[in-house]
């Protein structure tokens, strides 16, 4: 077999599992979007914010230390214990419910009925005030994650596609338990939307705030409930990225990735979030290998942007979204 076409194989793969964690992020943008017709900018931040509480969490870590040390001139950083991983995402995921009770009483309660740019301005908002106060109760420090997930490559992958070729192909175990968990999620978040009372009153105050309020249905409720499963959604997230390139500011901008995600999976549909990252995460990738040498590399960088692009020209509802029909 010949040698770019074995490589092509193992670009491909790899674009599969850079795909997975592509539509992680954008999963967190579709149950938002579908529940309320907010386009929450935030959900990058969100991830950024849960992974910085969790190692918080898990090095005993003093919150606001910085500003608790200038204020009174001590030099506190830590408790002196440490939470095993288990104890720590539990916690975090404790702190995020609550984070979504709080947006939705200071900010989404009261925006009820609002036009779409201005709940989504509101999340522009949040996203760089979460910035800001994470980076002031946590430390804006590279922070190194380690919840005992797999890393490295996997030797069997490894082992079996050598005897198989003559070369081993390069997959990354974390890559692979991100693949089996988003699978997990996808299934279990379309089994909940479809099929569960609190599902069907969330498609229900997507469609219309008021017509589901008349009949019985808790706004808030709803809501928080929507963004307490972003907020899970977004610590998944944060776990996978920070531990594959740890926790710092950059991993907010995962976001801006999972925009093109959800162009052509479409802003409405859970399963077409992994199908549009795994588009993009093997498009991305064997773009690079085929004609980034010969235009200087780096495509990867737009590539994913400019077939967004492409997208809302000829199906701006993407893949699988909902095309909407305005009657006048």
């Amino acid at each position: 077999m010949p040698d770019q076409l074995i490589f092509g194989m193992e670009v491909v793969l790899n674009g599969l599992m850079a795909g997975v964690l592509y539509a992680l992020v954008a999963l967190g943008f579709v149950l938002i979007y579908k529940a309320s017709g907010i386009f929450n900018y935030a959900q990058g931040v969100m991830a950024l914010f849960a992974a910085m509480t969790l190692v918080g969490m898990m090095e005993g870590r003093v919150p606001f230390s910085h500003l608790i040390n200038a204020v009174f001139g001590t030099e506190i950083h830590h408790f002196g214990w440490h939470l095993p991983g288990l104890a720590a995402i539990l916690l975090t995921m404790v702190i995020m419910v609550a984070l979504a009770w709080i947006v939705n009483q200071l900010i989404f309660r009261h925006l009820v009925n609002q036009e779409p740019i201005i709940l989504f301005m509101a999340t522009i908002g949040l996203a760089y005030f979460l910035e800001g106060f994470g980076d002031m109760m946590w430390g804006s420090d590279i922070k190194k994650l380690d919840v005992g997930l797999p890393q490295g490559i996997n030797l069997m992958i490894d082992e079996t596609t050598f005897n198989i070729f003559g070369y081993g192909f390069f997959i990354d175990n974390l890559d692979l338990v991100a693949s089996v968990v988003a699978a997990l999620l996808v299934i279990a978040l379309v089994i909940f939307a479809q099929y569960s009372k609190q599902g069907r009153a969330m498609r229900a105050v997507a469609d219309d705030h008021q017509a589901a309020l008349s009949v019985g249905i808790s706004l808030n409720f709803i809501w928080v409930m929507v963004w307490s499963l972003a907020g899970f959604v977004a610590l998944v997230a944060g776990i996978m990225w920070g531990t594959k390139s740890g926790v710092q500011f950059s991993l907010s901008l995962i976001a801006l990735k999972a925009l093109p995600v959800l162009m052509l999976g479409g802003f409405t549909s859970i399963p077409g979030a992994i199908v549009g990252g795994l588009i993009i995460g093997v498009g991305e990738k064997l773009f690079e290998f085929t004609v980034g040498p010969l235009v200087g590399g780096a495509t990867e960088n737009w590539f994913a942007y400019v077939l967004a692009l492409i997208f809302l020209v000829f199906r701006p509802q993407g893949l699988f979204g909902e095309k909407i029909i305005e009657r006048v």
